[in-house]
Parts: structure tokens; sequence; C-alpha cells
């Protein structure tokens, strides 16, 4: 027998809750990697070397870290204006949402690997790592007025935020009593390689638990609102739509003045969230 999937009614409570969950999902990269674990495991691996040589320039460790970090940031910026406008026009930001949470948890299992003797190999899931997240997170945003009227938006994106701070605590302290406790985890090695090794499985428990979570928020998140068969021209479409919200913008005189102090705003506030740690060292 099989059973089809009965699509949600916008504003229903399982609809809500299935879009919150993905703060469940994805908020653990934010605090075990941004945040708690990988900032002192990075600072551990260069403890006694200060300077990176990255393509024939040396570097200090620190700022190497902040210019990817910057660097995959540019990168967001630049797309995301266009890939919004493609999942507009073609009516499924699902897919797109899946795409980067994909290439963001892979990336996760791959920072197992990051070491001094492969530090581009591990500088390059750590890039896309950081797109992964934060492209997501624009189809993911995107959502919240399909799937919720106005006067619940703000219960829906708290709802969200809450999912997201007690799912990233609770594998934070799984990991974090690994770490302390590597050899009752059948972790060997000395004290200090077997935490090393157990915060390596820390980023790999990341991209675990975030594709692993993200499942349901796609099971029940509507694929799309419209259908449209993907051409070679879907790029420039992505542009046209992205040009009719711009000449939208130039009417709405409040949100010209809101979104450049939001934007200043955010980017000081992830710039202290991102770096912070590597300089509290």
């Amino acid at each position: 027998m099989i059973f089809n999937k009965i699509a949600l009614k916008k504003g229903s409570k399982k609809l809500i809750n299935a879009w919150a969950f993905y703060d469940w999902a994805n908020s653990v990269y934010s605090l075990v990697i941004s945040s708690a674990i990988f900032p002192i495991y990075y600072g551990l691996i260069f403890s006694e070397i200060n300077f990176i040589s990255f393509f024939g320039y040396q570097i200090k460790n620190t700022a190497v870290i902040s210019f990817i970090t910057a660097f995959a940031f540019v990168v967001v910026a630049l797309m995301s204006p266009i890939l919004s406008g493609i999942a507009d026009y073609i009516g499924n930001k699902k897919r797109f949402m899946k795409i980067f949470v994909y290439i963001g948890s892979i990336s996760c299992l791959g920072l197992y690997w990051f070491e001094l003797q492969t530090i581009y190999l591990g500088l390059f899931f750590y890039f896309f790592a950081l797109i992964g997240l934060w492209a997501s997170l624009v189809f993911y945003n995107s959502y919240l007025p399909d799937i919720a009227y106005p006067d619940q938006q703000d219960i829906a994106s708290a709802r969200g935020f809450s999912y997201g701070y007690i799912g990233s605590v609770i594998l934070l302290l799984i990991n974090l009593m690994i770490i302390m406790n590597p050899n009752s985890f059948g972790i060997k090695g000395s004290s200090s390689e077997a935490s090393m090794t157990a915060m390596k499985y820390s980023f790999v428990s990341v991209g675990i638990w975030w594709a692993l979570f993200s499942q349901y928020s796609f099971y029940f998140l509507p694929k799309s609102n419209r259908e449209v068969k993907v051409t070679k021209d879907i790029f420039w479409n992505g542009y046209k739509e992205l040009k009719l919200v711009y000449k939208e913008l130039k009417n709405q005189t409040k949100l010209k003045r809101f979104l450049p102090a939001f934007f200043l705003y955010s980017m000081a506030l992830q710039t202290v969230m991102l770096v912070a740690a590597y300089f509290g060292e």
C-alpha cells in the first residue's frame, strides 16, 4: 500500500513546527563549530605555529580563518539575490534549500580532515560549510510567509529560535562529554590526542545531525507554489525576478531605510560571533 503525503495548510501548527524544526537541525553548526569547539581545535593545531603559508604568503593563522569567513559571506551575498530570484521564478525553494543543506553537512563531515598537513583541504571544507549554512538560511527564511500568516510569524520565528537553542545545546553537551572523557568512549591515544580526535568527531556529528533532522522539515515544507520548467534562461529569469523586487522596493521608503541599517547591524553581529572566539584565546 502506498501512502501519499497530505499537504499541510498554511498556518497549521504541524507545518509551522516543521519549518521551525530546521533551526533544531542547523543551529548545531553555529554553536559547536562557529563558537564552542572548532575555534579551540583550530587554536590547538596552530599552538606552535603563528603563521600559515597560504598560496605563497605568510599569513597569521587567525587572519586566514577570518579571510575565509569573510570571503564566504561575500559569495553568499552576491549569489543569494540571484538564487532567491530563481527560486521565486520556478517556485521551488525546497530544491535550493536541500542543495545547500547537503553542501554544508557534507563539508562538516570533511572537517574531520582539518589538519596542518591538509590545511587547504580543511579550509575548503570550512568555506563550503559556511556557504551551505547561510545560503540554506536564505531559502529557509523566505518560507516564513508561505507557512504562516502575518499574525503567526513572530510566534513561528520564536519557536525556531527555541528549537535551535535546545537542539544545539543537547549536541554540544554530548560532544563535550566525549571530549572530556574520550577513553571512556573507545577513543584511543594519549589524553590530548584522544581529545583532539573527539573534537574531530564532533564536527562529523554536526554534519550528521544537520542532514538528518533537516529531513523532517523537507518532508512537510511545500515544494512550490507554482511549477515552471527549468530552461537555459533560468539565470536571466532569476535576474528579471530580482528587478521586479527592486522596482517594488523603490516605492517602499521605510524598507529602503531599514535594509541598509539591518545589513550593517547583521554584519557587525555576525563578525563578532564568528571571529571573537579566535581572538579570545
